[in-house]
This record gives C-alpha cells, sequence and structure tokens, in this order.
C-alpha cells in the first residue's frame, strides 16, 4: 500500500522559548489568529530550551507544537526548530509579547510572493514602545549592525531584530553552526555570503506586559557577535 505523502504547510512559525509561561500562551495565540484570518495553513513551534516553569504545557495547551531542546542557547533553539518546521515560509519570532505576531503581514507577503528570500524587522524604522529598551542596547545594536554591515555587505540596519523569516528553500542553502545570541549576526551573514535576496521591513518592539527576566546579557552577548564578525574576518582572509 503506497504511503500517504504528508501535506505540505504553507507556513511554521518557530518561537524559542526559556521561562516565558507568562507570556508564550499570547504569543501562540497571536500567531493562530494571523493564520485563521489570512486563512493560511500552518503550524506553531515552541521551542523549550529547558524552561523551570510552565512554559511548554502552555504552549501546548494554546495549540503550539512543543519540542524540547535541552542544549542551551538562542542559536540552538531557533535551528532545532528550523529542523522540525515543515512550513514553505518561516517566522520567527520571541515568546515574550515584544513583537506583534497578529500582524506579521509584511514578513510574510513578501516571501510569499517570491519578492526575497529573507526579511529581516528594523525596529529602528517601526519605533520602540516606551520601556521596551534601555537606550545602551539601542546604541549597542547600532554599534554592532553597523560593524556587521561593513563587514559582510549586508545592507540590513537592525541585525539583533527577533522578528526575522526567511523561505524553506533559504533556510536549506545556509549552513548554521552558532548556538548562542550571536545567531542573529550569522543569519544574515551567511545569507549574504549566498547573495540570498534580503529585505527589511519596520517592526514595532512593544514593551512586555508581563515581569520577566530579560535573557539578554549587553556585555557578553555584544562581544559574542563581535566574536563571531572578527572570527569569520579571519577565516574568509585565509
Amino acid at each position: 500500500m503506497q504511503k500517504e505523502k504528508k501535506q505540505e504547510l504553507e507556513l511554521s512559525v518557530v518561537m524559542p522559548c526559556l521561562n516565558e509561561e507568562s507570556t508564550v500562551g499570547h504569543c501562540v495565540d497571536e500567531a493562530k489568529q494571523f493564520m485563521d484570518r489570512n486563512h493560511i495553513s500552518g503550524e506553531i513551534i515552541v521551542v523549550d530550551n529547558g524552561s523551570k516553569d510552565a512554559s511548554a504545557r502552555i504552549a501546548a495547551e494554546h495549540g503550539a507544537r512543543v519540542i524540547t531542546e535541552c542544549r542551551k542557547g538562542y542559536g540552538r533553539a531557533i535551528r532545532t526548530g528550523i529542523a522540525s518546521s515543515t512550513g514553505r515560509v518561516l517566522i520567527i519570532g520571541d515568546a515574550d509579547t515584544t513583537y506583534d505576531f497578529l500582524h506579521v503581514d509584511a514578513l510574510y507577503e513578501l516571501l510569499a510572493n517570491d519578492s526575497c528570500d529573507m526579511v529581516i524587522g528594523n525596529r529602528y524604522a517601526g519605533g520602540f514602545e516606551k520601556g521596551s529598551m534601555p537606550w545602551t542596547h539601542k546604541w549597542g545594536v547600532k554599534f554592532l549592525s553597523y560593524c556587521g554591515r561593513k563587514r559582510f555587505g549586508a545592507d540590513v540596519y537592525d541585525f539583533h531584530c527577533g522578528l526575522r523569516a526567511m523561505t524553506r528553500q533559504a533556510a536549506k542553502r545556509l549552513p548554521f553552526h552558532t548556538e548562542g545570541m550571536e545567531f542573529a549576526t550569522e543569519m544574515i551573514a551567511e545569507a549574504a555570503k549566498k547573495k540570498l535576496r534580503i529585505k527589511q521591513v519596520p517592526v514595532h518592539l512593544r514593551k512586555s506586559e508581563y515581569v520577566r527576566k530579560s535573557k539578554l546579557r549587553m556585555i557578553r552577548d555584544g562581544f559574542r557577535h563581535l566574536g563571531y564578525i572578527f572570527t569569520e574576518s579571519k577565516i574568509d582572509a585565509r
């Protein structure tokens, strides 16, 4: 008997998650509403990266497919989510309510219409809600994005925006290796090296309505990004 072919999905929304029990359900609901409103066949994948709270249970209760990734790291979680996804278009975003999954039309449509291979959100164009990000982080991201543009020739102004998207075909072409926050830089760098078509859309950064502990460590993560940029320079110079 011939095995029935699995139906291909149009969209996969991938959310890395670490101790986000107060926010992940809201994010899953928004992503689901976006798909329902636009009649898109899709899935929501929450990659639980070793949460010690009820994040995984709550995500599942709200309709997400939960995958456990015990190896810690932002990049590691996203890579696992991408590998487990089945959608033709992939949207990646944080599970902390700072990004609006209900209005990701611009990211999705550019990829669904084959206008580009990757879309990166630009918070400097979309704006920051008061209290959403310290001024030190804003300037730090500006500096690191400048370094990334110069090093990799990618005309991207917000290298670290947590809301981004790409096609499945693009993801298959990119050899990801990093496991930490520097994955945000690697994703753009590898796309630039492969001459993929990258576009940007304004993204508004919201302040989370819930009390939560930030995962971002400005100095540590900043040096990880710089380390990646300089390490890649040495590799390419050989």
